[in-house]
C-alpha cells in the first residue's frame, strides 16, 4: 500500500520515534504525521518518517560526537510543515498504523 497522503483538514496524530545510539542515548529516530479518518470501519495508514538532518559537516561531527542530534521541539512543524521547507530533513522510513473508527 502507497503511503497515506493526507487531505489539509482534520485532526492529525504526530508520531515521533525515539531509540538509543551508539552511546546509550536516547535520539529521535523519526517524525511523522497522518489525518485520522471520519469514517466507520479499520483504516490502515502508512506514514513516511523523516528526521532533521545538520546542515554542515561540522554540525553533524559535533552532533555525534556530543550525542546531541537535531530535533523538532514543536509537534505543530511535524503536523503542519510550517517551517519545514527551510529545514534539511532525511527520509527515515516508515510506520503503519491502523485506526479502528466506530
Amino acid at each position: 500500500t502507497p503511503p497515506h497522503t493526507p487531505s489539509s483538514a482534520g485532526p492529525q496524530l504526530v508520531v515521533s520515534v525515539y531509540g538509543p545510539d551508539f552511546f546509550g542515548n536516547d535520539v529521535v529516530r523519526g517524525y511523522g504525521a497522518v489525518h485520522v479518518p471520519f469514517t466507520p470501519g479499520r483504516h490502515k495508514r502508512t506514514i513516511a518518517m523523516f528526521v532533521p538532518e545538520s546542515t554542515s559537516r561540522l554540525q553533524k561531527f559535533t552532533s555525534w560526537f556530543t550525542g546531541r542530534r537535531p530535533e523538532f521541539t514543536d509537534p505543530k512543524v511535524v503536523a503542519q510543515g510550517e517551517g519545514r521547507e527551510v529545514t534539511r530533513v532525511r527520509s527515515q522510513g516508515f510506520v503503519t498504523i491502523y485506526f479502528n473508527v466506530v
